[in-house]
């Protein structure tokens, strides 16, 4: 009998699902092996030079060419982008020439690259992977003086009956930031502050995980103002990017709402039995990890100390939104932001100095994971883009919805941009180089080029709630909650999203 259970754990082990370091691994290997089967090519490309406003032609076979920055050269390669757009620095990365691609030799990406591929990616990830452990080092400080808890525990007095209000009040905030600015990776910070807090409430921590994601997703999936998406796209697309604004206003609402109606339901369900959580069998390890020691009959009192190390903390969100949306900030300046406030938090806590310092460290210890595994993520990328297969995909994509109807057009080229996002997973990056290649084509068909803009938006956006390559497996690893579970959760929301953003774009067609 004793052999016959050991057998059956043995099974069940062995049926585990793959860690997220294991999924980027197959992921990447995966990539690699396409290295050797998809053509590479490339576009040509042209960048401005604002030092010495002159264009520069890049050729796909590395040679250079100094052209006037005029329209009359723009025109002249067909580019629809205005030359403002280039002038004004609307327009930053480099934008791929339409008709210029060209067929390469193989750039096979074998072992050694491959293996040396994590690597490059963590030291071209550095900023993300500092913002994350200096993060995860005020969290530590906050924690060992249970700051954490004494504020869960006045919290969830706040909201007793109320609980789910507060999951949508803060996920409709988070769609709101990623629909105006692009929030995202910064979402990494609110996991191990609003998680304890939901899992007091009685929620699980795939709810947690979708109120703070999905916000991300939705908003921007949806976005009406965010510069990194459709802004770029539109400026690459030569429009403004007020075009088709009301309709993407109008998709934003209705998905926010759908989110929410999504969420409710499988929290309803859970609250009401726990074993009908997907992820039943992690609570216990997870409550264990986010809630060990918290009773909220006999926790800490909430006392000025506590309460100042929170407000200082808390503060610190604000300044680094105003940051980003304002002062061109990035993760160089929202690292030293929450430096100054570890070191504020250091000297609040009253804990002697070795023991701040320590629990400064604890807590960036426990972020170590997540932070390597945005670093694999982009190896995977720098892959792709050694391989110069990215523009050969791009290349098919815009032969296969060329001469398309409008409608057919319109939700055809939305999924090509979910299947393209896998591989270039930057907003900014995709718009620039798909969009003068692309945009041009819904003028063959009679079509706004909003559309194409906003079938960009919702195909990226929709695949970057799945995608390996994106900010998922680093989320899921903060919460400890396996990729397949999320898979399970979601597919059937994003099926939802499909039709809404493909009866959104009929529309935005017909109209």
């Amino acid at each position: 009998m004793s052999n016959l259970l050991n057998k059956n754990d043995k099974e069940k082990k062995e049926r585990k699902f793959p860690s997220a370091f294991s999924v980027l691994f197959i992921v990447l290997v995966f990539a690699a092996i396409l290295t050797y089967v998809v053509p590479a090519g490339s576009y040509d490309r042209l960048q401005y030079n604002k030092e010495t406003n002159s264009f520069l032609r890049v050729n796909s076979d590395g040679t250079e060419t100094s052209l006037e920055a005029s329209q009359k050269v723009l025109d002249d390669l067909k580019i629809t982008v205005p030359l403002k757009s280039f002038v004004n620095e609307d327009i930053k990365k480099p934008v791929a020439i339409p008709g210029s691609y060209h067929k390469l030799d193989q750039q096979p990406q074998g072992f050694m690259k491959v293996a040396r591929a994590p690597i490059d990616g963590i030291a071209d990830c550095i900023g993300i992977i500092v913002f994350v452990l200096i993060l995860g080092g005020c969290i530590g400080v906050l924690n060992k003086t249970g700051t954490f808890d004494a504020g869960i525990a006045a919290l969830s007095k706040k909201t007793k009956g109320k609980e789910f209000l507060m999951v949508a009040i803060i996920s409709s905030i988070i769609a709101l930031g990623g629909t105006t600015f692009g929030l995202a990776e910064e979402t990494i910070a609110f996991y191990p502050i609003l998680m304890p807090i939901f899992l007091a409430s009685g929620f699980d921590a795939i709810v947690t995980i979708a109120a703070i994601y999905m916000g991300s997703a939705i908003g921007t999936m949806f976005s009406t103002t965010n510069a990194f998406s459709v802004v770029v796209a539109s400026n690459a697309a030569g429009i403004s990017f007020k075009d088709g604004l009301t309709f993407r206003i109008i998709s934003l609402v209705l998905a926010q709402i759908i989110t929410l109606w999504y969420i409710y339901r499988y929290a309803k369900k859970v609250k009401k039995d726990p074993e009908a959580s997907i992820i039943a069998e992690d609570m216990p390890r997870i409550n264990k990890q986010y809630l060990e020691g918290y009773d909220p009959d006999n926790v800490a009192p909430f006392n000025f100390r506590r309460i100042t190390m929170l407000v200082v903390f808390m503060a610190a969100f604000p300044i680094m939104i105003y940051g980003v949306m304002n002062l061109e900030w990035w993760f160089e300046e929202m690292s030293t932001l929450f430096l100054i406030v570890g070191i504020a938090l250091l000297f609040l806590s009253g804990l002697p100095e070795g023991d701040a310092v320590s629990a400064f460290l604890d807590g960036a210890s426990d972020l170590v994971s997540v932070a390597l595994i945005v670093g694999v993520a982009r190896g995977i990328n720098i892959i792709l883009d050694d391989g110069m297969i990215s523009d050969t995909m791009l290349y098919q994509a815009s032969n296969i919805i060329s001469g398309m109807n409008g409608v057919l057009f319109s939700s055809v080229q939305m999924i090509l941009f979910s299947f393209l996002g896998i591989f270039i997973p930057s907003s900014s990056g995709l718009a620039t180089l798909s969009m003068p290649i692309i945009a041009p084509l819904a003028d063959t068909v009679s079509l706004g080029r909003d559309v194409v803009v906003s079938a960009y938006n919702y195909g990226q956006g929709r695949m970057a709630i799945i995608a390996p390559t994106g900010l998922i497996l680093a989320t899921l690893e903060m919460v400890d909650v396996s990729y397949n579970k999320w898979v399970k959760f979601i597919v059937p929301l994003m099926g939802i999203l499909l039709i809404l953003a493909i009866v959104m774009l009929g529309i935005q067609t017909i109209f």
